[in-house]
């Protein structure tokens, strides 16, 4: 009997296997397949990748035996080639390496194509991550950093409630994706894993990863290196959960940028939950494709703030609570009392003290925890405030503070107020639009815009950087 046309066979089963899998994974998973021959009852099919392949073995070859048989015999076998990319081209000398039949069917024989130099002889998974195993993945999280241990207050309510919902329902409420943001020490990555803890505790069988966008960054130029860029995308496609921590860190950085894009889109199609934090909210990041940007703002962005002092006191004593170390209350309060901004510092500063204690044997009292802020605090960058620096350039240009808060649109004015607003914006935590609020009640693009402009004219105008340069040093001074 006449074998049957390998194209009409695997039109058939694809006809089967969606009305089986859910479209999304029916688009990532088996569109990308495509058939090649049919001899001798093994049907032989492409696959894009070795990833591809490993995943399709994992997940899908259940389905794959049933609608084969059905189509073909119980004497079916199914051979894969998988594309080895090599500048963007297949290798088109491949060898057949025969693997161990799996368990799960009578599929036997399978195969894969591998390029003539390679030295394996055994198909593995080309795309490795440091501690990171595939289908068994290590979702890269603190266990300290639950929601147990993070303190609520007024200063993170609103991210800390959010993110609490996206742990109980990832993927399925509004906030997707849920992007942090808050300056150095204020608790976003503690937030960020702790909703990824919460959800393997919740949904053991979903996939959870946190990773630092440097990593993300380091990662995909491995994989182009190594040319299996395939299984980078195909890897981060197979989350449940993406945590991205640092995403301004992708600033310039383009093709990182696109490849991330590209995941962004098939995660959010599929209602898989991600999780971003940066430094700045969406509005304010330079360096990011505004299609990357757009889509920040899809979902919800929820800033962290410095806590007060009430948050400040209960930070400390979760803290001494959970490590069992006993310390009186006016130490608690006189360190919450003078490291305001930074929560790492906060508690910096504890550690700080009690190693003090145990190594030189000194009792835990006022006047050692004085000795370490002070310490602490001479070390520490002092931040000017927006008022000083307006102080600052208007003495420069020998002008009065009020005269660039006006709405005057002299020349020499504008410049002094574009130049207020970019050192404002570089030596201040503060956002633009506070920085607008305070310079006569601008909004956030009036400010961005005179940033832009003082960039240009520093590049373009030798005199105008001179001027800069110079304002600079006395802020520093």
């Amino acid at each position: 009997m006449m074998s049957k046309n390998y194209i009409e066979v695997w039109k058939n089963c694809l006809k089967v296997i969606k009305d089986n899998v859910p479209s999304i994974s029916f688009k990532t998973w088996f569109e990308p397949i495509i058939p090649l021959k049919m001899e001798n009852n093994v049907l032989t099919i492409q696959v894009p990748s070795a990833f591809f392949y490993e995943y399709l073995e994992e997940q899908y070859i259940d389905i794959l035996s049933k609608t084969l048989r059905k189509e073909v015999g119980d004497d079916v076998k199914l051979e894969y080639n998988v594309v080895m990319d090599n500048n963007s081209q297949a290798n088109t000398k491949p060898y057949t390496v025969k693997l161990p039949a799996k368990n799960k069917s009578n599929l036997i024989n399978q195969s894969v194509s591998v390029p003539l130099d390679s030295d394996n002889r055994t198909i593995k998974n080309p795309f490795i991550l440091p501690g990171i195993k595939k289908l068994t993945i290590d979702p890269q999280l603190n266990p300290d950093l639950s929601f147990s241990n993070f303190v609520e207050g007024e200063c993170n309510r609103l991210a800390r409630s959010a993110g609490y919902a996206v742990a109980c329902n990832p993927g399925g409420t509004a906030f997707n994706p849920l992007f942090i943001y808050s300056a150095n020490g204020l608790g976003k990555t503690h937030l960020s894993q702790a909703i990824g803890i919460e959800v393997k505790e919740r949904f053991p069988e979903k996939t959870v990863l946190y990773v630092q966008a440097h990593k993300f960054i380091t990662q995909f130029m491995e994989s182009i290196r190594n040319n299996n860029r395939n299984d980078f995308v195909h890897f981060y496609q197979i989350m449940d959960v993406l945590i991205i921590d640092d995403i301004h860190e992708l600033r310039g950085k383009e093709k990182t940028q696109d490849i991330f894009f590209h995941i962004f889109n098939h995660l959010h199609q599929s209602n898989k939950q991600l999780i971003i934090t940066a430094d700045k909210p969406p509005i304010e990041l330079q360096g990011i494709e505004q299609r990357l940007l757009s889509r920040f703002k899809w979902g919800l962005a929820a800033d962290l703030q410095p806590p007060d002092f009430e948050t400040r006191m209960a930070i400390l004593k979760k803290k001494t609570y959970n490590d069992g170390i006993e310390m009186p209350d006016e130490i608690i309060e006189y360190l919450a009392m003078h490291i305001t901004n930074n929560m790492r510092e906060l508690e910096g500063a504890l550690i700080s003290i009690l190693a003090q204690s145990t190594l030189n044997k000194k009792e835990i009292t006022i006047e050692l925890a004085k000795q370490i802020i002070d310490k602490l605090i001479r070390s520490t960058y002092r931040e000017i405030s927006i008022d000083y620096i307006q102080k600052v350039v208007c003495n420069y240009f020998n002008m009065n503070v009020e005269v660039i808060k006006s709405k005057t649109r002299k020349r020499e004015i504008v410049q002094a107020r574009q130049i207020a607003m970019y050192f404002a914006k570089s030596f201040t935590k503060s956002s633009l639009v506070e920085i607008g609020k305070v310079m006569g009640g601008k909004d956030h693009a009036t400010v961005l815009h005179a940033c832009k402009m003082v960039n240009n004219l520093i590049d373009t105008d030798k005199r105008f950087k001179l001027y800069i340069n110079e304002i600079e040093k006395k802020l520093k001074s």
